[in-house]
């Protein structure tokens, strides 16, 4: 499956005012980063990709929707993977991509 090149316009244009937004390929799908920093992206199977904290992953990944991403059996701590269904409306899709921006814009400038 591709990523939703509607999702994507939707983050799209969430993130357009962000300082050092950059787009690029990733994940077979498209990815967004706030000072190279990964904020959020339209994954290759449909659903929204949003980077968290540690410490507010498990929190996150309790609400409805929201799944943990893997790479092979290892699971990946701080990558959530949001349910097409639960960012449905711009209300919940622009709380998902809130979250993936704060953190992104939290974490230090990469060169």
């Amino acid at each position: 499956m591709a990523y939703d090149p509607q999702l994507a316009d939707r983050v799209r244009s969430l993130l357009a005012d962000a300082d050092a937004v950059t787009e690029r390929k990733m994940f077979g799908g498209i990815g967004w980063t706030i000072g190279g920093n990964m904020a959020a992206g339209a994954h290759n199977d449909g659903r929204l990709m949003i980077r968290c904290s540690k410490e507010d992953f498990e929190q996150l990944l309790s609400e409805p929707g929201a799944d943990g991403m893997k790479k092979g059996t290892r699971n990946l701590t701080g990558w959530l993977l949001i349910d097409s269904n639960a960012v449905a409306d711009n209300r919940s899709l622009s709380r998902w991509v809130a979250r993936g921006r704060a953190y992104a814009e939290s974490l230090p400038r990469r060169q």
